[in-house]
């Protein structure tokens, strides 16, 4: 419980029937700290009636019960995982009144006083009578209200405070279990995870290593909260205030309660007269698409539990909102953004990391689509506990394209990320590489345009890699991040883009390079402006002129992927975007960070050209785009090489 509480709780007159609580901090050696309430029974109070099903409720399955004060035996302490808002004042008590049903169980009296509070435990009532034809999926995945206390007939009915009875459902919230250092094996003996209960996620086993019971126990809790948050979109409703603390595990039935339903709104207008069937429609999307977002920062704070710390959340939220919003980008690279800052003094060994990077990242997919920018493009309730990354290994799923589409391009970036180069993964890389492109969803010159316009940096190039241990040249140049850059051409009318390659670089000393990366850095820029126009790449050699940029794979329908994509024949050509370059305005510069002399410039520059590609210094040798997508681009160069590009979302990027 909140002090903010305690203090206005304090100073205010007790209603009757409900004693003043006097809230201490209490701690014990061997004991969560909790907060100690003295209440006692007046002797004035009248005697109290049997617990009554409320006339308005009466007709219903589910009546909302009006209790008295007399009916519960108040506990001296409250769990910290019940915490309220500054206007709740809460209590645990045990019911007392042997003709009530809940005879002898916990429940939680929730004290409300302000008319803002008051109007939530109204609007909470309102709903238990809205989902009383399904008691047992209310009873499972909501928290229960029972009903209210009956206000003292010596207090105006408008000034009492209402005081509401629900279900208790443990000391904690999940936000205080995420905060225990052993919460996960506290979690599974509370769930009591046996092959029976890991059933519900398509498993068959318990154990093993950390990641695997911690993806395993992040499917549980999110298939239930999904099932409850399905469960209130049924019925015409939408939360709005899905929160870790707002949501419990009951160690009773097992299952995820989501909180006190006081903000639940109706997607439908309740007038009559109103028949603005769009204007309702609209609104059940965006409340849906409100909750979905709701569900997706429980997950990332559930996966990734670095989001716990204030600060690193808000840099998170700062990253949805200002460069996903307002530039109109695509949660999609969450990853590129996140990778970064997580793996900075990780507490969890980056065990987050590794759950959403399983399965072909898998995880990243669903966050993205649980984050999506636009409310249209987030994922449903009952599309989510179909994905792949909530559903066990026993489960037989049929990935939609877009999945498997997915799954190509981060296998490709995990696999480009290793930087072991050999053989047999440079031919993976390509076969990857070479999928997505008959995959590619955004064939379009529109699409291509449309998509185009950031900032994006080469991840792998397939064509020749060339380094610096066995060659050993003078000066020593390590290059660090290559970027490509388009953006609209000011006062352009044609679809012309303004293109840019950044090569960032560090000269080393000679030395003791292979132990000292210190060094002088410098930065070389290549500008010129490109017309993107359609064009074809085509499979075989003899099927077109074009055989310097053809696809030769023909590995397509054999394998996992082949049959996960359902091709059924390979095309002979594929629709791409040509990019060309204006030879004629081509502006290039170096930058260094100390200063060199004209031989010395010379030599640092022809080492940056050896060891980037050739597309990268001299553009017009870019002769296609084969794929893109809002995180990944592909793009062919003259000799047939492919470079592979992942979107930068840096914040300190220029």
């Amino acid at each position: 419980m909140a002090l903010a509480a305690a203090a206005v709780a304090a100073s205010r007159p007790s209603p009757a029937g409900l004693p003043r609580p006097l809230c201490r901090a209490s701690a014990h050696p061997c004991r969560r700290p909790r907060f100690r309430l003295e209440a006692s029974l007046s002797a004035s109070t009248p005697a109290p009636a049997p617990a009554t099903a409320d006339d308005g409720a009466a007709a219903g399955p589910c009546p909302v019960v009006r209790f008295d004060m007399a009916d519960f035996t108040v506990a001296d302490r409250v769990s910290v995982g019940l915490h309220g808002r500054s206007d709740e004042m809460i209590f645990e008590a045990t019911v007392r009144d042997p003709s009530s049903e809940l005879y002898g169980s916990t429940v939680v009296l929730r004290q409300l006083t302000s008319s803002q509070a008051k109007r939530r435990g109204r609007r909470a009532l309102e709903v238990l009578k809205k989902l009383a034809r399904r008691q047992m999926m209310y009873h499972s995945y909501a928290m229960q209200v029972h009903g209210y206390v009956t206000p003292s007939k010596a207090m105006e009915e408008g000034d009492s405070p209402l005081v509401l009875v629900h279900g208790y459902h443990g000391s904690y919230s999940l936000r205080h279990w995420l905060q225990l250092s052993d919460w996960l094996p506290t979690l599974e003996a509370t769930l009591a995870l046996d092959e029976e209960q890991v059933r519900r996620v398509g498993d068959d086993s318990v154990g093993g290593p950390a990641v695997t019971r911690q993806l395993r126990l992040i499917r549980i809790l999110m298939r239930d909260l999904l099932i409850g948050v399905n469960y209130l979109h049924s019925h015409g409703m939408a939360h709005t205030e899905l929160r870790l603390e707002n949501v419990h595990v009951s160690p009773v039935d097992k299952h995820v309660k989501v909180g006190i339903l006081g903000n639940a709104v109706d997607f439908h207008d309740n007038d009559p007269s109103n028949s603005a069937v769009a204007s309702n429609n609209e609104r059940r999307k965006m409340m849906i698409a409100f909750d979905m977002r709701c569900v997706g920062f429980i997950m990332a704070k559930m996966v990734l539990r670095e989001l716990m710390d204030s600060s690193t959340f808000q840099k998170f939220k700062s990253f949805l909102n200002k460069y996903l919003i307002l530039q109109g980008n695509d949660p999609s690279c969450l990853r590129e953004f996140l990778v970064p800052i997580l793996s900075q003094n990780s507490p969890s060994g980056n065990i987050g990391l590794q759950m959403l990077d399983r399965h072909w990242g898998a995880g990243w997919n669903l966050l993205a689509l649980l984050l999506a920018t636009k409310s249209d493009k987030r994922i449903s309730c009952v599309d989510a506990l179909r994905h792949p990354f909530l559903c066990g290994p026993k489960w037989r799923i049929s990935p939609t394209v877009n999945v498997v589409r997915w799954g190509l391009g981060s296998t490709a970036v995990r696999l480009a990320e290793d930087y072991i180069y050999g053989h047999h993964q440079r031919r993976r890389l390509a076969y990857f590489i070479e999928l997505m492109e008959v995959l590619n969803p955004n064939s379009s010159t529109e699409n291509w345009l449309r998509l185009l316009p950031g900032r994006w940096c080469l991840l792998y190039c397939t064509g020749r890699h060339i380094g610096l241990t066995l060659r050993q040249p003078t000066p020593r140049v390590l290059i660090s991040d290559a970027f490509l850059t388009f953006a609209e051409a000011p006062e352009s009318v044609d679809p012309i883009l303004s293109l840019t390659s950044d090569i960032g670089f560090k000269i080393m000393p000679e030395s003791d390079w292979p132990h000292d990366k210190s060094g002088t850095e410098g930065n070389l820029s290549v500008t010129t402006s490109a017309r993107i126009t359609p064009g074809r790449i085509y499979t075989n050699a003899e099927d077109g002129k074009e055989s310097s940029s053809r696809i030769t794979s023909s590995r397509y329908l054999g394998g996992k992927w082949g049959k996960a994509a359902k091709m059924k024949e390979l095309p002979a050509s594929l629709p791409t975007a040509s990019v060309n370059v204006d030879e004629d305005d081509v502006d290039v510069s170096m930058s260094c960070g100390s200063t060199l002399n004209v031989k010395s410039a010379r030599n640092v520059l022809q080492e940056v050209r050896t060891q980037t590609p050739p597309e990268m210094f001299d553009l017009s040798k870019i002769v296609c785009g084969t794929y893109i997508d809002s995180r990944l681009m592909v793009l062919r160069g003259v000799n047939g090489s492919a470079l592979l590009f992942v979107r930068s979302n840096r914040t300190s990027d220029p």
